[in-house]
């Protein structure tokens, strides 16, 4: 028996490699000849980096930088020299989980620290920069990363300023930098909303960041005046294109200041994992999350694993630290195993994830080595 283990984090508890090890531990206890072939994934939020530099066997580089408040901090990203290629995630500089909820401040926050990853990668000499976007604390649709590569923003009174979200309404020009070197850059999203409106960056993530109803309108009015000056200045404007509003609309700033593409993250990370292959090699696939519900459905990492599976004609089957009625109804997973083997709360659940998702994996290889 051939086992592929593929599963995205459980957050706030467990990486997807941990994962992982986690379930193989049940299934080697019960099944200790079996073969298990490891590919811990992800989409473009946390975890896609260490995805990544897992399978490309890349190293990590260590860079002085910013959080989105403008504190000082050190953050990293994968380097492969071979390819010339960087692998970084908004949220290591600019994510929610480095603010904590008291601080959180979303007429302030900023992208400005990972602006210094990319500059960090295009000085090394970067010729393709993978960036994952998600779980930001920002809403400044990546003017502050725009401003680490060297664009200038120039307000009504021609005077340049830093464009944070709460200035974003006095913005009248913007000035390129002179000889910006622009290496292929992917920007690896889960989602796929716009910057505006109902659907956009402000509206549907702005209150998980700090912004209550009237600072959601305005950042909304104010990300709508950044789409129509980069319209009449740059001469694009990306403001519709599904993904523009991920990471407070970063999507936006990476096609509109990096002439970037948005790709789902988990196609990335299949094709580096040659994850259809090991898929078609297994004779049974073992994914999961910390929540499986309507939006894993939607594109995330264990839908795709399971597709993948379901195209080769192999059982799925995938554990959860939550699985909401509308995944169980869905049958895109031929079976759904929480991994609670008792009433818990969910710091109890969070601090217990690995013994239970272990014994999760334990009691599913019993039952299905004995079907």
């Amino acid at each position: 028996m051939r086992i592929l283990i593929a599963p995205d984090k459980f957050k706030g508890s467990l990486s997807a490699p941990a994962a992982a090890e986690a379930i193989a531990r049940g299934v080697r206890s019960v099944w200790p000849d079996a073969q298990l072939d490891f590919a811990p994934i992800a989409d473009g939020g946390e975890g896609f980096a260490e995805s990544l530099a897992v399978a490309l066997g890349a190293e990590w580089v260590n860079v002085a930088s910013e959080d989105a408040l403008g504190r000082s901090i050190v953050a990293r990203y994968a380097w492969l020299a071979s390819e010339q290629l960087a692998v970084l995630e908004m949220s290591e500089a600019s994510g929610l989980h480095r603010v904590a909820p008291h601080e959180r401040n979303p007429l302030r926050a900023d992208t400005f620290g990972t602006g210094i990853l990319v500059a960090h990668a295009i000085a090394c000499g970067a010729r393709r920069i993978l960036v994952g976007i998600g779980g930001s604390a920002t809403t400044d649709g990546g003017v502050g990363m725009a401003r680490a590569l060297g664009f200038r923003f120039i307000a009504g009174d021609g005077c340049e300023f830093p464009a944070t979200p709460g200035a974003l309404p006095s913005l009248a020009r913007i000035v390129r930098p002179e000889n910006l070197r622009q290496p292929e850059i992917l920007a690896a999203c889960d989602v796929q909303n716009p910057l505006l409106g109902a659907r956009g960056a402000a509206r549907v993530y702005g209150p998980q960041k700090g912004a209550d109803p009237a600072t959601v309108e305005f950042l909304d009015s104010a990300l709508a005046r950044l789409a129509d000056v980069c319209a009449a200045e740059l001469g694009c404007d990306h403001r519709d294109v599904p993904g523009a509003g991920a990471a407070g609309g970063l999507g936006f700033g990476l096609l509109t200041f990096c002439g970037a593409k948005i790709r789902p993250g988990f196609d990335i990370i299949a094709e580096a994992l040659r994850l259809g292959e090991r898929v078609a090699l297994a004779d049974l696939v073992i994914t999961g999350e910390g929540r499986i519900d309507d939006q894993t459905l939607d594109g995330k990492g264990p839908a795709g694993v399971a597709a993948l599976a379901r195209a080769a004609g192999r059982r799925v089957i995938a554990f959860g630290g939550a699985i909401t009625a509308v995944a169980e109804a869905s049958g895109v997973f031929d079976a759904l195993i929480p991994i609670a083997d008792r009433p818990l709360t969910i710091a109890e659940a969070i601090a217990e994830a690995a013994p239970l998702l272990e014994r999760a994996s334990r009691r599913a290889a019993q039952l299905i080595r004995g079907a």
